[in-house]
């Protein structure tokens, strides 16, 4: 018998970023603020009785070259290792992705997938992970996958990104405008660039207060680790925050290690012929839900 659940993958911004000293594991301390936004992938993913994999992608946001062999598609290590915590369940699983959030562009659209996988295999699973279980799976896939998985629509997480608090939001849902430039950043450079070049901000592990006042956004700008390096080798980051802010972002900011740079707008956001950037430009909006699995019979 076929099960089927779809997700809607929300992909992520970090607001503010702050990276500290490697720790034990060979992993950067991390102190972030994380914010889902609308901007989805979609995922369909079915089980079956029969010893069966398959993974089939799609959608405007696919690289013509594809996202390599299917194997190594953080997709599809998720639902291996979810069989591997539960001892074998399930037998076969195929998985189909819409992809709409840009590739490798510090959104977590990848890591958005891996969630959506096993949020979705939770859902169908005849005896669900544990609490424990599933986000020591989670964490196994990547340090966005935890919060990503998790049902918060923004955190501060530490660690690496996995020890979240639930952050209330006392003011509106932003607009969010995307800026992605034609080139990438690997994360792996940016940590090196960041490494080599010594300078990092104080890493506080309390989360952070909510400001007063009618824009709560603009008191959450407290940077970006990253920027300073990867703007040194790719100016067009920073020429694009400055636009952002120009056309009155309360929030202009590089998400995660790059390449991506997005603008929260409390009122109306610029439209993409105002901005006059180089660039893909796509407006989505901060969420305010999660939203939740849908199994199908």
């Amino acid at each position: 018998m076929t099960r089927v659940a779809r997700v809607l993958a929300q992909g992520k911004i970090n607001v503010w970023l702050h990276v500290g000293p490697v720790f034990d594991g060979g992993y950067h301390r991390l102190a972030t603020f994380f914010q889902r936004i609308d901007l989805a992938d979609v995922v369909t993913v079915r089980v079956h009785d029969h010893a069966e994999e398959s993974l089939r992608m799609s959608g405007p946001a696919l690289p013509a070259a594809g996202l390599g062999p299917d194997r190594e598609n953080l997709a599809m290590r998720a639902a291996a290792a979810f069989r591997d915590r539960t001892g074998g369940w399930p037998a076969g699983f195929s998985i189909e992705i819409e992809k709409h959030i840009p590739v490798g562009g510090g959104l977590g659209g990848g890591s958005a997938d891996a969630a959506a996988v096993l949020r979705a295999l939770n859902a169908l699973a005849p005896e669900p992970l544990s609490r424990e279980l599933y986000e020591g799976t989670a964490l196994g896939l990547g340090s966005d996958v935890p919060f990503l998985v998790s049902d918060l629509v923004r955190a501060f997480g530490t660690g690496r990104g996995e020890k979240l608090t639930h952050m209330p939001a006392p003011f509106a849902p932003a607009a969010v405008v995307l800026v992605i430039p034609a080139f990438g950043v690997a994360t792996a450079d940016a940590y090196r660039w960041l490494d080599e070049s010594g300078t990092r901000q104080f890493l506080s592990e309390e989360p952070p207060a909510f400001p007063p006042g009618e824009d709560g956004w603009k008191g959450l700008d407290r940077g970006n680790d990253f920027e300073p390096v990867v703007e040194a080798r790719h100016p067009f980051i920073g020429q694009a925050r400055r636009r952002l802010q120009e056309c009155g972002a309360s929030v202009a900011r590089m998400s995660g290690s790059g390449s991506t740079i997005f603008g929260l707008f409390s009122g109306a956001s610029p439209t993409t012929q105002a901005l006059g950037l180089d660039a893909k430009i796509i407006h989505t909006r901060t969420s305010d839900s999660v939203v939740a699995v849908e199994v199908r019979e």
